[in-house]
């Protein structure tokens, strides 16, 4: 679904936010594993985790190895929501995981995944496996070995960055070779997707696009992805059509025989988003998918020239939105609102890599482009086209009305990893509104209170660094 239907439309779930991911809405483990499939998850959750009920072992899958905040250390998988908020952030099932300090996490998630593909026992029914690698997200740490290859790169943070996905590269070797050895590649679908662009802060580029991750611009949300599988019509392809990421849950529903119905315990829920885009990927056939509404955010004002005047009486162009349509002369335009100055440096640039991406107040509020002619959006074209605008701002202020109220509560002070015993995990007791798993008297007894940790914790990222010095798996801090 879209976020604009899940309450989610605002921004990421906070690791102290007591929200996680609607709990009356099917997932799509929940729903492969009532059809007889293993479910198992590797890697970074990111989908809230203040009950045991939002955690992943029981959103539907069998096993869980991972993170459950957004980022963290790649070796010692700590994670810090600002400098006086950090704590251990990996688990097995629900269970703290305290023995992998050392290990790089992608080469600890691809053994895992390696291992679950080599103990399925497909006699018992297939296989669902998601992996949702931390790399290439910050901190950029890598093992040095990847780093070496790429020492013609100038740039620390890019060399970084390219060695990380090399060893990402690897480790998606590694689970299909896997696949292989056991015997399940040639019934298997292998769906490699992301779910923003780039960087350009943090080691990435999304040239010769504009725009970077967090925008609504080509470069924020025109991703890479692939298909690879034996079961596809025409292999070896590049597919233009129309995805969008709510599209692989009645996609793979489909594959595997399931119907991607709406059902769930609220009647008022609105129905699925997505399509199935089976045969637009392995048949090149037309996507059924014609439009993308990549969000409305209510709470996000940031054109402050924005009006209802400027969005020709049908919308509030101070409003942050993002919608794309294929119905204009086959071509797709998009309105987007939100200030961008495209940069062409290459890789090899020398200077401070935040130079590479340079944000400019808003000259305007609205914008039109014609993505088929013009994909780096350079000329607007709103001006010569107003019939295209109003009926793009038109079907916004549908969308709006069908929107549910955005969730985005305050940080819960109770979720502090010192009154949790220096882990990040849920704090709120099933169902019951409010009620913590830690105390305040359950810190002190562990002989620091919480004003003491939140000073304490202020050394986390040099003691973080400390460690991974000691283990000779960093470059100096730049």
């Amino acid at each position: 679904r879209y976020q604009i239907h899940t309450g989610l439309q605002h921004s990421i779930i906070r690791p102290r936010q007591p929200s996680c991911l609607p709990l009356h809405l099917p997932t799509l483990p929940e729903r492969l594993r009532d059809a007889g499939y293993a479910t198992h998850m590797v890697g970074k959750w990111h989908l809230g985790f203040c009950r045991p009920e939002c955690l992943p072992t029981r959103r539907g899958f069998d096993s869980f190895l991972g993170s459950l905040a957004g980022s963290g250390d790649h070796f010692t998988h700590e994670a810090c929501d600002g400098p006086a908020a950090c704590g251990l952030d990996l688990r097995t099932g629900e269970r703290v995981a305290r023995a992998h300090g050392g290990r790089y996490s992608t080469e600890m998630y691809a053994a895992r995944a390696v291992r679950l593909v080599e103990e399925h026992d497909a006699a018992r029914g297939p296989l669902f496996l998601y992996v949702a690698f931390q790399a290439v997200h910050t901190p950029l740490q890598v093992p040095s070995r990847y780093t070496e290859r790429y020492r013609r790169i100038a740039n620390q943070a890019r060399r970084r960055y390219a060695g990380m996905l090399s060893c990402l590269d690897e480790a998606v070797h590694n689970i299909t070779e896997a696949l292989h050895r056991r015997g399940l590649y040639n019934n298997s679908v292998l769906v490699y997707s992301s779910d923003n662009g780039g960087q350009p802060l943090s080691g990435g580029s999304n040239w010769p696009l504009r725009g970077r991750k967090g925008t609504y611009w080509e470069g924020g949300v025109r991703a890479l992805g692939f298909v690879h599988s034996p079961l596809l019509r025409l292999k070896g392809r590049v597919s233009h059509a129309l995805v969008h990421i709510s599209d692989w849950f009645p996609t793979l529903l489909a594959l595997a025989g399931v119907g991607a119905d709406a059902t769930t315990a609220d009647p008022s829920s609105p129905a699925l988003d997505g399509h199935d885009v089976w045969r637009a990927l392995s048949e090149g056939a037309p996507s059924p998918r014609t439009e993308i509404l990549h969000n409305i955010d209510p709470l996000y004002n940031r054109a402050r020239g924005g009006s209802r005047a400027a969005g020709h009486g049908l919308w509030n162009t101070g409003v942050q939105v993002g919608r794309r349509s294929g119905q204009w002369f086959y071509s797709k335009r998009k309105v987007i609102n939100g200030a961008y100055t495209p940069t062409r440096a290459l890789p090899a640039f020398r200077g401070s890599w935040w130079a590479l991406e340079r944000a400019a107040p808003a000259p305007q509020t609205l914008w039109l482009f014609n993505l088929s002619a013009d994909p780096f959006e350079r000329y607007d074209v709103s001006a010569r086209h107003p019939d295209v605008v109003r009926r793009l701002l038109g079907r916004l202020a549908e969308y709006a009305r069908g929107a549910v109220p955005v969730r985005f509560p305050a940080d819960d002070s109770r979720a502090h990893p010192a009154l949790q015993g220096g882990v990040w995990g849920p704090w709120l007791l099933p169902r019951d509104g409010g009620a913590r798993r830690g105390s305040a008297a359950a810190a002190a007894a562990g002989g620091r209170s919480l004003a003491a940790t939140v000073a304490y914790c202020r050394l986390c990222k040099l003691r973080s660094y400390l460690r991974k010095l000691r283990a000779g798996r960093t470059a100096a801090p730049s």
